[in-house]
């Protein structure tokens, strides 16, 4: 198209973008307008990398707005990002298109939705990533909308490959979608942390010549710092003595969920309105919090990462309790700060030596090994039909999760599908690619010891992030002018004594609840257990010093259950401290003591065991007993269902005298609880020898 006739709709295109931003002075950036013609007059595909804040999302919907003028079809956004769509609709509606999403939280809604999108009132539909594995959504609604949308837009397109810092296998998916096209539906996949490997592999997906656009990472707003500091106590008085200082509202990011209600306890104990945020928060909760974040009600949301706010949000700071694992994640989060305004926002990472205990449990969950993968295979095969989740745990050791996210790998790969009813497998011959597997975790490694460099660098913080992310733009002598290497923010170190007396204080008082498990996992009936449904008489609420992810008790504990040749036989005076804080608060009442017998740590427990008997003056009465040591030790131990069966084996109930428990409360006594099956074991075989109550206290839970 020449200049002269492609003018026209560049300039109706900036009348739809001052319309979308509600500005009359708005104009297109050229890389906009690059990405927008390619996917309106030349219907290409195209890769858009740029920072957060520099406007994306106007691409789509300025190009929505013109293609719908020429007749197209809705345009299809796939986004993970919950409050992101949200604010999307919101913005989109300003501009007069017609938006609506399908995700996990308004199922009520799909119906209605679908029928809207039938009657052609429907400019954007957003979808959420995990619909494409849903097998109404895929075989009757995915198609329909394949045919007949007038563009494919992937957000967060760094999700598509395995090699970048947030691949979600749903968005494996798409490149089956994208094969499935008809020609001339344009597709426009956009991100804002993508490193060179990643950007080559999405255009790579993207197929076809697809047009990359790749500007900028700085981001002008932000002012990057490092705060070191030794102890978990220091880091939340810092905390408590400098929130108030950052600029507006904003995040403070942890590592792990029991983080997040740790630090906003304390925090709100020292006067700062903070709330926890996680994965684990009800919808209807994460929604209001996330308004009161915007509207200012709020100094700080303590989160996790499942916090991902949308364009429209303006927060003056994040700070990060722990270190991401990479530092393209760390870029992301940071991004969270300092959108749409000139105004400098903050941005403080307090790192901790824990932080690798973290990135190490985090990588454990990585694509299981080949021999389970055959495994479930095998089970499917042999099924002859559909086979639910549930079923399949009870023939894989693997967590409902992990088994989740493999099945969704071999769905994309062709060796299963999902179905109604639970997954088939498809007979097609499947590879296990360890080459690629490999090259992944070495890929995850480099990147944690680049976040390690990012801690004690003194070259410029923001550079080092660009240099990350390959951007081209940052060549070997910028500097940003802004960090605390530049000698633009000069962020203080000093905390107070008396808000590291007060963090102490709250993070030295021990004891967190053991839940009781009430329902017995389904398929052990395949597995030869008599157990099903719900469990007659459950544990009471039990009690541990501290997860193994907590900030203060956590670290004595992860040191004393660290894989070790010298395994521990005593437990360690700080921790024979705190359980008799622990016991002083929780206040038990008991008649007599069942220990639980370990196979690797069996002097651990015999003398926690033992010290419990001299304090609480109650008789050890009998043992959880190993009395078939050839069930290994952590058989079964990321599967419930496999964890039951292999603890029936091994385990049995030995008893001094035969009515030992006769109407007595029991204290069962165990180092650790990893899954808690071994622990409902004991207090059902306990309930069954005439126990009236089973109260389980250990040293630690392990999350």
């Amino acid at each position: 198209m020449t200049a002269a006739t492609d003018a026209p709709v560049r300039s109706r295109a900036e009348q739809h973008l001052r319309a979308l931003v509600g500005r009359d002075d708005a104009e297109l950036y050229d890389d906009q307008w690059a990405a927008i013609e390619a996917l309106v007059v030349d219907r290409r595909r195209a890769l858009v990398v740029q920072r957060t804040g520099w406007g994306k999302s106007a691409v789509y919907f300025v190009a929505t707005l013109l293609l719908r003028e020429a007749g197209s079809g809705p345009t299809v956004i796939i986004s993970p990002l919950l409050a992101l769509m949200r604010n999307q609709i919101g913005a989109a509606e300003r501009a007069g298109i017609r938006a609506v999403t399908i995700n996990s939280t308004n199922m009520e809604q799909w119906q209605e939705t679908n029928d809207a999108i039938q009657r052609g009132e429907v400019d954007v539909l957003l979808v959420s990533p995990e619909r494409l594995n849903n097998p109404g959504f895929r075989d009757e609604v995915l198609p329909r909308l394949a045919a007949t949308c007038g563009l494919l837009v992937i957000d967060e397109a760094h999700c598509i490959s395995d090699w970048g810092h947030d691949f979600r296998p749903d968005y494996r998916r798409i490149r089956t979608l994208l094969a499935e096209l008809p020609d001339g539906i344009p597709v426009l996949a956009t991100t804002a942390t993508a490193n060179q490997r990643v950007t080559d592999d999405v255009a790579e997906q993207l197929s076809g010549e697809a047009l990359v656009l790749r500007g900028s990472l700085d981001r002008e707003s932000l002012r990057l710092g490092v705060v070191r500091l030794t102890t978990a106590e220091q880091r939340l008085a810092w905390l408590a003595d400098h929130l108030a200082e950052q600029p507006g509202s904003g995040i403070v990011y942890c590592l792990t969920v029991a983080a997040t209600q740790q630090v906003a306890d304390y925090l709100r104990s020292r006067g700062h309105q903070v709330a926890a945020y996680s994965g684990q928060t009800e919808q209807t909760e994460r929604l209001a919090l996330e308004q009161a974040l915007l509207d200012g009600e709020v100094k700080a949301l303590i989160a996790t990462s499942a916090l991902g706010m949308g364009f429209d949000a303006s927060l003056g700071f994040v700070v990060n309790l722990g270190a991401p694992s990479s530092p393209v994640a760390y870029y992301q989060q940071v991004g969270r700060a300092g959108r749409g305004t000139t105004q400098p926002a903050s941005v403080v990472l307090l790192p901790a030596i824990e932080d690798r205990d973290i990135w190490a449990y985090f990588a454990s969950l990585a694509f299981p090994r080949e021999q389970l993968v055959r495994e479930t295979l095998a089970a499917l095969g042999e099924s002859g039909g559909a086979m639910s989740t549930p079923a399949l745990e009870a023939r894989v050791d693997l967590s409902r999760n992990r088994l989740e996210t493999m099945l969704k790998v071999l769905d994309v790969d062709g060796a299963v599908r999902r179905v109604k009813g639970g997954w088939e497998s498809t007979g097609q011959e499947w590879a296990y690619d360890a080459e690629r597997y490999r090259r992944v975790a070495e890929a995850r490694e480099r990147e944690q010891q680049a976040m390690l460099d990012y801690l004690t660098t003194d070259r410029c913080r923001m550079w080092f992030l660009r240099d990350q992310l390959d951007d081209p733009g940052a060549g070997g002598d910028w500097t940003c002018g802004r960090c605390d290497n530049c000698g633009g923010l000069d962020l203080p170190a000093d905390v107070s004594p008396k808000a590291v007396a007060e963090a102490a204080d709250r993070l030295s008082r021990p004891g967190v609840p053991i839940e009781p498990r009430k329902l017995w996992p389904t398929g052990l009936s395949a597995l030869g257990v008599d157990r099903s449904g719900r469990i007659k008489q459950p544990a009471e609420e039990g009690r541990a010093i501290a997860r193994l992810t907590d900030l203060g008790h956590g670290q004595a504990l992860r040191d004393l259950f660290r894989p070790s040749d010298a395994v521990p036989t005593t437990v360690p005076v700080p921790l024979v401290r705190a359980v008799v804080a622990m016991l002083a608060d929780w206040r038990p009442e008991i008649d007599a003591i069942v220990m639980t017998e370990s196979m690797t740590r069996g002097d651990l427990v015999a003398d926690l065991t033992s010290g419990l008997a001299r304090y609480l003056q109650r008789p050890v009465v009998g043992r959880w007993a190993v009395t078939n040591p050839d069930v290994p030790a952590g058989a079964g131990a990321t599967n419930s269902a496999q964890r039951v069966a292999a603890v029936s084996r091994r385990h049995g109930l030995v008893l001094d005298d035969a009515d030992a428990l006769r109407g007595r409360r029991v204290l069962l006594v165990d180092d650790l609880v990893a899954t808690g099956w071994s622990l409902t074991l004991a207090a059902d075989a306990l309930a069954a020898a005439g126990a009236e109550a089973v109260l389980p206290l250990t040293l630690a839970v392990s999350a």
